[in-house]
């Protein structure tokens, strides 16, 4: 059986040797670049699994590289963890927005980046390979295909905020909390990665426009998506 791959794109050359040391002893196979550029290109050679990806790079940053991956086919569903120095929510948006499917800031321990790393892995072994589509209000997921369509138009998301849109999708109506929907899109470690449960919903509110209302957010628990019943959701 073929090792997973991953890309480490990062200038500290220090980190990248620790990085490759750790995960190479939890048996993946570990490829590196120490700018955008040269990440970008060894991506669509190389087709790894998932990338970690630096967000100060030279030549050509974090964010660009995102965007260029995720705008192309042969790479779009390449899983990416961003890693980066600043904490602000507005910057974690914005990663998440060129989509990235996790943010990790520095400086962080490797363990539980590790841990998160085989989270976001074993989500792409989760293939269903029956084929639905749901639907509810202005919104439809075909999961199989990985499309979702508001108002008939096609929402671009990232792989986290499309499996919390199915989620909700599939119960309208019923409020998951945090810890649920962490579950649901990321699967171990929920409790180190509750707090970007926000950014992720955040995020998805914005893709959805006018129809962002549709994400209700319950009070001491967590979010719902607006149950059928409710008229308002076409308004």
């Amino acid at each position: 059986m073929a090792k997973q791959k991953i890309l480490i794109v990062e200038d500290e050359r220090d980190l990248i040797e620790v990085l490759t040391y750790n995960l190479s002893k939890e048996g993946y196979e570990v490829i590196s670049a120490s700018d955008g550029k040269e990440g970008l290109q060894r991506a669509q050679l190389n087709q790894p699994d998932l990338i970690v990806l630096d967000l100060m790079l030279p030549i050509m940053d974090g964010l660009e590289v995102c965007r260029q991956i995720r705008s192309d086919s042969r790479t779009q569903n390449i899983r990416v963890l961003m890693l980066t120095a600043r904490s602000e929510d507005v910057d974690e948006i914005v990663g998440f927005n060129m989509g990235a499917d996790d943010y990790v800031t520095k400086p962080f321990k490797v363990k539980p980046l590790v841990h998160r790393i085989k989270a976001l892995l074993r989500r792409g072994k989760d293939a269903d390979s029956e084929h639905e589509i749901i639907a509810a209000h202005s919104v439809e997921v075909d999961r199989v295909n990985h499309v979702a369509r508001c108002r008939d138009e096609e929402l671009l998301l990232t792989p986290t905020e499309f499996r919390l849109l199915w989620t909700f999708v599939r119960q309208p109506g019923r409020p998951f909390s945090r810890h649920e929907l962490m579950d649901t899109s990321r699967g171990e470690d929920a409790n180190a990665l509750e707090r970007t449960i926000d950014v992720h919903i955040r995020a998805l509110r914005q893709k959805l426009g006018n129809d962002s209302g549709l994400i209700e957010t319950v009070r001491g628990i967590g979010y719902r998506f607006r149950p059928v019943s409710d008229a308002k959701a076409n308004v």
